[in-house]
């Protein structure tokens, strides 16, 4: 699974962020591993230096193998809250868009 990280010029987008939420994502999501081809992760600060609570975005993009992408959205007030809960959002969205994919083929 490919995985991409990208970032506006307000939010850090060193190397330990985006290595800190890759790691954090990948362990959540990975037993999706061979069903997906690609996640990306779009991390955003709204108010960029001006702070304020819940300004913090993270928006992830899965793409399930031969399907459409499927996209959750989170809002946090730090970067690795929002893509935790990005990532819980998107288990729960891959556990019902895989299970009604298997509940089909058979």
């Amino acid at each position: 699974m490919e995985f991409q990280f990208n970032t506006d010029s307000s939010v850090m987008g060193t190397e330990n962020v985006a290595e800190r939420i890759e790691a954090q994502l990948r362990k959540r999501l990975g037993r999706f591993e061979e069903r997906l081809t690609r996640l990306e992760v779009h991390v955003t600060d709204s108010n960029a230096r001006k702070g304020g609570d819940d300004d913090k975005s993270c928006r992830i993009e899965a793409r399930p193998r031969g399907g459409d992408p499927v996209v959750v959205t989170a809002q946090a007030g730090d970067v690795d809250l929002a893509a935790r809960q990005a990532g819980e959002k998107m288990v729960s969205l891959l556990e019902s868009h895989f299970g009604k994919a298997d509940r089909h083929h058979r």
